[in-house]
């Protein structure tokens, strides 16, 4: 849902903050183009930018991967295809309120507050969308917080939001992350909802954004 440009404010401070090259990529969405559309294009622009630095005055080398909700499930879906194809090493990725278990009822993700943003209906229409296979739901590359593989994949900031119906998936990924080695930093944010970082509360969205851009920086510069 939505276009790249609503990711503009936050890719251009981002660009501005971490001194590094942001490339906003506008993937194939469903129904229209289901699973696995989205993960193959994203994955092949990853690859495109590691192979192609000398050309365009950046360094492949130095990469990482992020995006916010189905974006945030395409980053970590994309860097298990890294791993697993052996083709690029990103140094970090970051994971923002990100869908990483479409199997489980939706009806059965709570949240502390009386109406989020998130409806199991919502939920599972987005789904159904996605993947229209049940069967498939369970796919790492669909789901991949029901992955028990996850050592070798690259260093994860991981944000969740408070009264978000995905916290508790994106809190347990960022558990089974470090579990496996795989360095972490997770920060839950009080008294937010998906999507605040374009939402909502500002001061939260700010901090958020912040974070992002500085352990990035970190990252690619260290």
């Amino acid at each position: 849902m939505g276009r790249h440009e609503q990711d503009d404010h936050l890719c251009r401070y981002i660009a501005a903050t971490a001194g590094c090259v942001v490339v906003n990529v506008d993937y194939a969405i469903a129904p229209q183009r289901p699973f696995p559309a989205a993960l193959t294009q994203a994955y092949v622009v990853t690859a495109w930018v590691a192979e192609n630095g000398p050309a365009h005055d950046w360094d492949g080398a130095r990469l990482a991967v992020g995006g916010h909700s189905a974006g945030a499930n395409l980053t970590a879906t994309v860097c298990r295809t890294a791993r697993d194809r052996g083709t690029f090493a990103p140094r970090l990725q970051i994971i923002d309120s990100a869908p990483l278990d479409m199997v489980s009822d939706p009806a059965t993700k709570s949240s502390p507050i009386a109406k989020p943003l998130l409806t199991p209906h919502f939920i599972r229409v987005f789904t159904a969308a996605y993947v229209a296979d049940p069967a498939r739901r369970g796919d790492p590359l669909v789901s991949p917080g029901l992955a028990d593989d996850l050592a070798g994949l690259p260093p994860a900031l991981v944000i969740t939001a408070e009264n978000d119906r995905l916290r508790d998936e994106g809190d347990a990924y960022a558990k089974a992350l470090a579990a496996a080695g795989v360095p972490v930093t997770h920060r839950v944010f009080a008294g937010a909802d998906h999507y605040f970082t374009h939402t909502g509360p500002v001061p939260a969205g700010k901090e958020a954004i912040e974070l992002m851009a500085t352990t990035l920086r970190t990252a690619l510069h260290a």
